[in-house]
C-alpha cells in the first residue's frame, strides 16, 4: 500500500518537512497552488547567537494578486538577497562542527542567479535529500490532471497515485473530509512531529529552525535524529 504526502516546495524547510517526505513512498510537490508571501514558500529561520533570524527570498508579486502560482513566482533579484543570505549563514554556522561538509553545496546555490522561486527551492530540497539519504519518489502536482479543490483535491491526487495511506500535516485536521477518504479506502494519518533536541552552536536550544541547523551541527547523525523523534495519530510511523 502506497503512502503519499503532499506539500509545497518550501525554502530551507524545517525538520518535520523532510521527515514526512522520508516516511512516504511518494511525495507530491504542490507546485501549482497560489504563492503565499506570508508562508514558508519563500522564508525560514536559522539559529543565531541572539536566538534566530528569518531569511526571506523577495518575490515579485505586484500586479499578480490571485494569479501567481508557486511554479511561476519570480524572484526579485534587485536586493542582492543571495549574498545577504549566505553571509548570514556563514556568520551563524562557520564554526559549527560540520559546516565545511556542506558549505560547498550551499555556497554554490547562493552564487547562482535564480529567476524562479520553485527552481531555487527544489535545488536546496533535492540537495538535502542527498545529504539525508532520502529516496522518496517525487511527483509534481502540475503534471496531474485535476478538477477538485481543497479536501477533494487531496483525495483526487491520492486516488491517482493509488494511495493506501495519506500522510497529512497536522493542519490537515482543519479541512480534510475524513469520511470521503474512508469511503475510498484510504487511511489518513496526521503527522504530529515531536521536535528532537540536538546540539546547537549556541546555548539555549531553539526548535523549528531550517534543516541546515541540524546538518551543520550534527552532520552524519542528522537523518537518525530527524527520523527517530516522530509519532503520528493512529500509530507510530
Amino acid at each position: 500500500m502506497t503512502t503519499v504526502s503532499i506539500h509545497q516546495p518550501g525554502y530551507l524547510p524545517w525538520l518535520g518537512y523532510f521527515e514526512r517526505i522520508a516516511r512516504s513512498d511518494a511525495h507530491v510537490f504542490f507546485d501549482d497552488v497560489q504563492f503565499d508571501k506570508n508562508s514558508f514558500d519563500n522564508r525560514n529561520k536559522i539559529r543565531t547567537a541572539e536566538g534566530s533570524t528569518w531569511l526571506s527570498v523577495p518575490v515579485l508579486t505586484k500586479g499578480k494578486f490571485g494569479e501567481n502560482q508557486l511554479r511561476e513566482a519570480g524572484i526579485d533579484n534587485h536586493s542582492g538577497w543571495p549574498k545577504k543570505h549566505w553571509k548570514s549563514i556563514c556568520f551563524s554556522y562557520q564554526k559549527a562542527p560540520f559546516f565545511k561538509d556542506y558549505a560547498g553545496f550551499f555556497e554554490n546555490v547562493y552564487t547562482k542567479t535564480w529567476d524562479k522561486l520553485l527552481d531555487l527551492n527544489l535545488e536546496i530540497i533535492t540537495g538535502v535529500f542527498g545529504f539525508l539519504g532520502i529516496k522518496t519518489q517525487v511527483i509534481f502536482s502540475s503534471s496531474l490532471e485535476k478538477t477538485a479543490k481543497k479536501s477533494d483535491l487531496v483525495l483526487e491526487i491520492c486516488k491517482k497515485l493509488n494511495a493506501g495511506t495519506y500522510l497529512s500535516g497536522a493542519l490537515g485536521r482543519n479541512y480534510l473530509e475524513l469520511p470521503k477518504f474512508e469511503e475510498a479506502g484510504i487511511k489518513v494519518i496526521f503527522q504530529d512531529y515531536q521536535h528532537p533536541v540536538y546540539t546547537q552552536r549556541y546555548a539555549g536550544f531553539q526548535p523549528f529552525m531550517s534543516v541546515i541547523d541540524l546538518l551543520f551541527n550534527e552532520g552524519p547523525k542528522s537523518y537518525d535524529i530527524l527520523m527517530n523523534q516522530s509519532k503520528a495519530e493512529g500509530g507510530i510511523l
